[in-house]
């Protein structure tokens, strides 16, 4: 059975995408005869005096004939004796990034044109990085139009050049680096007698070899549940692709998040019972008995996948209005759709130079680092070891339009000790939740909050003593009560983190653990709030708070209208 390749091609506006592709079908006897007699007939009106413009194989919407460019992704599935393949032509336009990110999620490999007159430009770049995003590990750099420069060399290894720095700067995999003239069909199909510096394959001969199959780094097995499948009162199957491992009638499986065993009784695939199944196989899986499982959730065995509600993420923006923090969408991961709220843009990825930028919202087509709040716990994993429960999007509520995609960089749980404590220095932990955001829900009616998920501080860092809803001074001591740690700091950096049995006033501006001010201006008062605080209980507890703590001093609640309450 021969093997598949799924690639992509993309690069900037006009650097020859659509007429590579068109050029390989052509040259490889790929076409029906009536394509290739309409092509041919097409070409004699087209834009290149009666030669064949390839370019016209894929380019089919007329808005795309008429502006000389691709908008849509076509896909064209073709096939020679050694491998078959499905191609993905991508816009290079960067109104249509988006567009080309759709084709970029389903490629093992990407074909990156690059203009031999123009070189590496920002839309290289983004395409780089989007492909790199979105998983893809194998890239063939084509440096097309070569006849146009008359195939000189110091140009190509010019270009080469600037293509090894790319590499190295988005640590790219298995790339490949091939001079091309995808209308002249140098190196396109068969090697190229005008460009004889060139001891390499020529594209298609590449694509036809290329081993895109990695060894996975996925333990044990585990299968998303996409449908919960009840053709009576006698049969419940769990229907879904398997993700990783293998699975046997008789083996023990777990499902998550319910934490439940049970035993497989049947496997089924299409409309015949099998012993057992493996990875990419479309099974109905039937246990031996009832276990809480719809769709979104996993069956796992010897995996150690975990649940959490709190992700980072690296995201690309898709959608024409902005995106800023706290607002809510739809986040589907695996076969989980759920509420899910950004609540802080930790930084943006400039496309040209790899730079972090600070900023507080996100325009079109740019990529982020992004924290999200999902509504509840649902089985996720970072994006380079489980792609498929690692790969999200952000979908509008109100419109239903997919706002972004992305991938999930870092994930936070009960045992992970950054959603545990806020401080840590010398074995002492400390929750502080001092950077809460407050917020009034104006179409909820009601106070909600949410905390981004931030670094733990120790001594010597710099803690950010304002945000929306809070503003401390920049000296100040931070008194943790539940774990009885004090945190001073001073000009915004922590100068010590000690136990409160150790802790002396020295006059500054003392706050509890949730930014609250401590009404106590002297050791004495110190003292007394603190012995206080050891004796109150559930029915004095209210009583204390108000003869000790302010509310309103460093803290103010901002009012929000599309703020999903977590």
């Amino acid at each position: 059975m021969k093997s598949l390749l799924k690639f992509i091609t993309c690069g900037s506006v006009d650097d020859g995408k659509s007429t590579l592709i068109g050029h390989i079908l052509y040259d490889a006897k790929l076409l029906f005869a009536d394509q290739k007699r309409a092509l041919e007939l097409d070409s004699k009106v087209g834009s290149r005096e009666g030669d064949i413009d390839y370019s016209l194989l894929l380019d089919g919407l007329m808005a795309e004939r008429e502006q000389g460019i691709t908008i849509d992704v076509a896909y064209r599935y073709f096939t020679t004796d050694n491998r078959g393949f499905i191609v993905a032509d991508t816009p290079g336009h960067e109104e249509y990034t988006r567009n080309m990110a759709v084709g970029a999620s389903f490629a093992d490999l990407a074909i990156i044109l690059i203009d031999a007159k123009q070189g590496v430009l920002v839309q290289t770049r983004r395409h780089a990085r989007i492909c790199s995003l979105m998983g893809i590990k194998h890239f063939v750099f084509a440096v097309n139009k070569m006849d146009l420069i008359g195939y000189d060399q110091e140009r190509f290894l010019t270009i080469e050049g600037e293509i090894r720095k790319l590499e190295k700067e988005l640590s790219l995999e298995n790339i490949a680096i091939i001079p091309v003239s995808a209308t002249e069909g140098d190196n396109v199909t068969k090697k190229s007698e005008n460009i004889p510096w060139y001891t390499g394959l020529p594209i298609l001969t590449y694509l036809e070899n290329v081993d895109v199959e990695s060894a996975s780094d996925e333990e044990g097995f585990y299968m998303p549940v996409q449908r919960v499948c009840r053709p009576n009162h006698t049969f419940r199957g769990f229907q879904g692709q398997i993700e990783a491992g293998s699975i046997s009638v008789g083996d023990e499986i777990t499902t998550l998040p319910s934490n439940e065993k049970a035993l497989v009784k049947s496997i089924h695939l299409t409309d015949k019972n099998i012993e057992s199944a493996g990875k990419d196989q479309p099974v109905t899986i039937q246990l031996n008995k009832e276990v809480d499982v719809s769709r979104g959730c996993v069956l796992t065995k010897d995996t150690k996948l975990v649940a959490s509600n709190l992700i980072t993420a690296t995201i690309l923006w898709m959608d024409d209005s902005k995106l800023a923090a706290g607002k809510d969408y739809f986040v589907k991961v695996g076969t989980k759709m759920l509420p899910g709220v950004v609540t802080e843009v930790k930084y943006k990825i400039d496309v040209n130079t790899g730079e972090h930028l600070t900023t507080g919202f996100l325009r079109k087509n740019e990529i982020a680092v992004c924290n999200i709040s999902l509504s509840e716990k649902i089985i996720v994993d970072k994006f380079n070891v489980n792609k498929t429960l690692g790969e999200l999007i952000l979908i509008d509520r109100i419109t239903n339009m997919t706002s972004a995609c992305g991938v999930v960089e870092d994930i936070f749980n009960s045992e992970n000790k950054k959603d545990n404590f806020t401080f840590e220095y010398n074995g002492l932990k400390a929750r502080g939740d001092i950077f809460e955001e407050f917020y009034y829900n104006t179409e909820s009616l009601s106070l909600s909050k949410y905390k981004p998920i931030g670094n733990i501080y120790t001594v010597k860092d710099e803690i950010p003593v304002k945000g929306e809803s809070y503003s401390y001074p920049e000296n100040i001591d931070i008194l943790v009560l539940r774990d009885w740690v004090a945190i001073k700091v001073r000009d915004k950096k922590i100068t010590d983190i000690q136990s409160i049995e150790e802790y002396e006033y020295t006059g500054v501006t003392i706050v509890n653990g949730r930014g609250f001010a401590i009404k106590a201006n002297s050791e004495e008062e110190i003292l007394e709030f603190l012995n206080e605080y050891k004796k109150i209980d559930r029915e004095n507890e209210t009583e204390f708070l108000n003869k000790w703590v302010s509310l309103e001093t460093y803290r103010r609640v901002i009012f929000h209208s599309n703020y999903w309450e977590i």
